[in-house]
C-alpha cells in the first residue's frame, strides 16, 4: 500500500537527520495517515479512504467529503477518490435535472 494520501496526494518526503556533531544521515519523512469512513450526504453512502490527518481536517472546513471533492483537483486524487468524485457529480446533475 503506497504512502499516500488518497485526498490530497500528500507524499513521502525525504531529508537529512543532522547530529549534534552535524553529521549528516538520510532519513524520509511519513504522511500521518489515517483509516477513516467520511460519508457522501449526495450519494447517502459511506466511503473508506486513507488520508492524511491534515486532509481530515481540510475536508471538515470545506463541508464534507462532497465540498471537498467538488474543489479538489483529479491530478491530486486516487483513482478510488476520482470515481467517487464523477459517482458525485453524476448524482448531482440528476438531483438539478428533476428540479
Amino acid at each position: 500500500m503506497a504512502r499516500r494520501c488518497e485526498l490530497s496526494g500528500k507524499d513521502v518526503l525525504s531529508g537529512n537527520n543532522v547530529s549534534h556533531a552535524n553529521n549528516r544521515t538520510r532519513r524520509r519523512f511519513l504522511p500521518n495517515l489515517v483509516n477513516v469512513t467520511l460519508m457522501s450526504d449526495i450519494l447517502g453512502e459511506k466511503v473508506k479512504l486513507r488520508i492524511a490527518a491534515s486532509t481530515l481536517r481540510t475536508v471538515e472546513h470545506r463541508g464534507g467529503l462532497d465540498g471537498f471533492l467538488a474543489k479538489a483537483k483529479e491530478a491530486e486524487l486516487s483513482q478510488k477518490a476520482k470515481d467517487v468524485k464523477k459517482r458525485i457529480a453524476k448524482k448531482q446533475a440528476e438531483l438539478e435535472a428533476a428540479a
